[in-house]
């Protein structure tokens, strides 16, 4: 295997822990609503995408890096430092900007397992992963979160700071 691969598979496990981590973050703040439930749904399947992931990873023999978790982490953290409209409580745009960044994320993951079945040959060396089924998982996470997200942004920048 590329060393060049390794270097792929372990800032791509970074990134997917915290999306899952955003995942959680944005359920939590919506418990008890119809995007509550669609997050919950989204997270659930985000995690299982992770799990799958690291089982990839391990059948390939890379370990993920902790150190690259660990920065990836800092700066999902760090990114709620920014300017919401709002000091201390969570307002109509930072609902948006998670749904938004899950949006680009789940995109990013399609591409991922394109990337690693086709270009990268995996679809031949691990024919027991179902890389078809792992991108219409992607597309209906998406699917799932494109009504909210929209709507978000609607009520986001409607909305008067």
């Amino acid at each position: 295997m590329s060393d060049y691969l390794a270097i792929y598979l372990r800032d791509q496990h970074a990134l997917g822990v915290t999306w899952r981590a955003l995942a959680r973050r944005a359920r939590d703040h919506n418990k008890g609503s119809g995007l509550g439930e669609a997050l919950a749904q989204v997270a659930d399947g985000i995690a299982e995408d992770v799990r799958t992931f690291e089982d990839i990873m391990r059948r390939l023999g890379v370990r993920p890096s902790r150190v690259k978790v660990a920065l990836a982490a800092a700066a999902e953290r760090t990114g709620r430092l920014k300017r919401n409209g709002r000091w201390v409580s969570y307002s109509p745009l930072s609902r948006f900007l998670e749904l938004e960044a899950l949006a680009m994320g789940i995109e990013g993951k399609k591409i991922l397992w394109h990337t690693l079945g086709e270009l990268a040959g995996l679809r031949d060396r691990l024919p027991d992963t179902d890389f078809d089924e792992l991108l219409g998982r992607a597309a209906r996470q998406r699917q799932t979160l494109e009504p909210f997200r929209r709507e978000a942004g609607l009520e986001a920048f409607a909305a008067k700071a």
